[in-house]
């Protein structure tokens, strides 16, 4: 009886104190990318596995309410633990990216996965970018160490890391990462002529690895192929995409009438915004990006209230990720990017991903909930 009443003044008191608009928000976009998995995976299901229609759904449910556990949990700390638990959390992920190489699990030349027994094919990255963010932001505010030191070790970090996707290789996930980086370290106030040189730098280094290093080949000839339509064989999954868009039209085919879902693998995670743009419309499209809009809009205005250099960085970073990631989701979908196979945040099928964007929402709401003196 006592932990009853324990637990639900402990959940009046998170409920009274979080953000209640932009939670609204995040339930909202993750009921929509639930009633997309279900209209786009049941044929999947039933076509490939010849088994339970909702096979898909039912997963991407489950993940959906592990998520609103980790929401709830990360949202539930104070500012102090979360910034504890999170920097212990990030040298857990970086460590499981470094086994990825080790014992990863290969997938069409990929290796960036491995297998946990309550999450199968698991990819580490997804887990280490929101405690990624927090650990940059806290060496960027740091006063122990010269500004010369925090930027210093926050491009061994990101150099760290984008190695260690580059091996897999991952090149989207290595692009955001360090964009994710440079919207950091240009907020917290660098100066602009070292920014350019970083950038320039980073620009030849990845260069030459595309066109010299036979490994990232793959690399070379999707970026041939977008310029060139009429060359390489990584057109069929955008010209796909960018069909289905245009068939769709303004309002739609109309729900499980759209065919792209059944012609393009993993069209439910990297092609989510095709697939509702084909059965939905791109009227459906418009809407979705105005909740992301309102979403960023709402987290920014949060932003300019806030006194502790540490919290708005952490904000900024966040915001910027989800932002990010789902603007090359989009291009990637409408031919504006080459294709990388990064997933929509929210809507978009998988486990990995769903948990990454739940961890994001957790720390958003906790650094936008109300202060209690």
């Amino acid at each position: 009886m006592q932990s009853n009443i324990f637990f639900y003044k402990f959940y009046y008191q998170w409920w009274k104190n979080i953000d209640k608009s932009i939670f609204t928000l995040i339930s909202l976009l993750f009921i929509i990318g639930l009633f997309f998995s279900l209209v786009s995976t049941s044929l999947i299901a039933s076509d490939k596995l010849d088994t339970n229609s909702y096979f898909f759904f039912f997963k991407h449910l489950a993940y959906v309410l592990i998520g609103i556990s980790i929401i709830f949990i990360f949202s539930s700390f104070s500012a102090d633990q979360l910034f504890k638990y999170s920097i212990i959390l990030f040298f857990i992920s970086l460590f499981s990216l470094l086994l990825v190489p080790i014992i990863g699990i290969e997938v069409k030349g990929s290796k960036r996965w491995i297998d946990l027994f309550f999450l199968p094919r698991f990819q580490p990255i997804e887990v280490l970018k929101p405690f990624l963010i927090i650990t940059l932001a806290t060496i960027l505010c740091s006063n122990k160490a010269n500004i010369i030191s925090k930027y210093l070790l926050s491009i061994l970090i990101i150099t760290i890391i984008s190695s260690l996707l580059i091996i897999q290789p991952d090149i989207g996930q290595t692009l955001l990462v360090i964009f994710s980086w440079a919207v950091l370290i240009f907020t917290s106030g660098i100066n602009l002529y070292l920014l350019i040189t970083i950038f320039l730098f980073s620009s030849v280094l990845f260069s030459y690895l595309i066109i010299f290093v036979p490994k990232f080949d793959y690399i070379q000839e999707r970026i041939f192929s977008f310029f060139n339509r009429e060359t390489g064989s990584h057109n069929f999954q955008s010209d796909k995409a960018i069909e289905s868009i245009t068939s769709g039209g303004f309002f739609g085919k109309g729900i499980g009438e759209g065919t792209l879902k059944n012609n393009v693998p993993e069209a439910h995670t990297d092609y989510i915004i095709s697939v509702i743009s084909e059965e939905f419309g791109v009227v459906a499209i418009m809407l979705i990006l105005l909740l992301f809009l309102i979403l960023i809009y709402m987290v920014l205005k949060k932003i300019n209230f806030e006194t502790n250099d540490k919290i708005k960085l952490i904000l900024i970073g966040s915001i910027s990720l989800i932002l990010i990631q789902a603007t090359i989701h989009i291009g990637v979908n409408i031919r504006l990017l080459p294709t990388t196979g990064m997933t929509l945040p929210f809507l978009s099928y998988g486990g990995s991903s769903i948990v990454s964007t739940s961890i994001l929402a957790g720390i958003i709401l906790n650094l936008t909930k109300r202060k209690i003196n």
